[in-house]
């Protein structure tokens, strides 16, 4: 009597799972996507929590973390609640570093795929656009257009998208080089799709993959360059960020460790987590990593 064969192998699953599961199976990944959800609680769940305006004077300048329990992280050369500076300085930072991060893969999207998709003379003309802004000093770029505007993090991320676009338009030229003569670009085009519809429903998809790696350490440079913004006082007074501390407090290092080791460590983790999770990403979409 015949048996059955126990050996099958299992059908595979889609590419979009099997980076899923290799991303789970990434301990830097993980630790990294752990990091962000926690400094995102802190940040957009910490207002309910510990409701304290970070305006507000509640003590005298410059009391030391753990001196009194009203203000647990201590108070800052005005005597605000350092805690609260924090948790409120959280969610304008991550605002920065996502708008700055999504203006600036859009726009590197735009000019790389036209530029390696079409090629020729236009691919000639972008390539000298992306190059003249690779050149430029991209922190004094990004201050002459912050101080030519009344200053706000809306403006500051825009700034920031605006002078960090060429490495990712670099990056979409040469993926849609490498896949415009693909036998699958190829057959789009014989049966008449139009050039549109191949950049973005036949080439796009097939490129994001080092995109969405790209995106996610955007985000941590874009956090950085508000924070250097900031500590150079050319953010918006108004609004609490992590740099907008750092930069207060910086004649009061020696004085008062916390005003700036505390917002940095806050900048320096979040930046991490950003950092880990493209390692995980970059681990799972490229098949000869997903190997090792």
């Amino acid at each position: 009597m015949a048996t059955l064969d126990t050996d099958i192998k299992p059908i595979s699953q889609s590419p979009l799972k099997e980076a899923v599961h290799a991303f789970r199976q990434s301990w830097a990944g993980m630790l990294g996507l752990a990091i962000l959800t926690s400094v995102a609680l802190f940040s957009f769940v910490g207002p309910f929590l510990y409701v304290v305006d970070p305006f507000e004077i509640v003590w005298a300048p410059l009391t030391a973390p753990g001196d009194v329990a009203s203000v647990p992280l201590g108070t800052d050369q005005l005597g605000r609640d350092m805690l609260a500076g924090l948790i409120h300085g959280g969610a304008s930072t991550l605002f920065v570093g996502l708008t700055a991060g999504f203006l600036t893969v859009t726009i590197g999207i735009l000019v790389g795929s036209m530029s390696g998709y079409y090629g020729g003379k236009v691919d000639e003309a972008l390539m000298r656009l992306t190059e003249f802004f690779q050149v430029l000093p991209a922190l004094l770029f990004a201050m002459v257009l912050v101080t030519l505007f009344p200053p706000s993090i809306f403006i500051i991320s825009i700034a920031i998208g605006i002078v960090s676009w060429p490495a990712t338009a670099r990056l979409t030229r040469a993926e849609f080089m490498r896949i415009r003569n693909l036998e699958y670009v190829s057959a789009a085009r014989s049966i008449g799709a139009k050039n549109d519809r191949i950049i973005w429903r036949v080439i796009l998809p097939n490129a994001l993959a080092p995109l969405i790696v790209s995106a996610t350490l955007t985000i941590g440079i874009a956090i950085l360059f508000e924070a250097g913004l900031s500590f150079l006082g050319l953010s918006d007074p108004n609004v609490f960020s992590w740099g907008m501390m750092i930069g207060a407090g910086r004649e009061y290092i020696l004085d008062a460790w916390w005003t700036i080791s505390l917002p940095g460590f806050m900048i320096f983790l979040t930046v991490l987590g950003f950092s880990l999770v493209g390692d995980g990403l970059n681990d799972a979409f490229n098949p000869k990593l997903r190997e090792r």
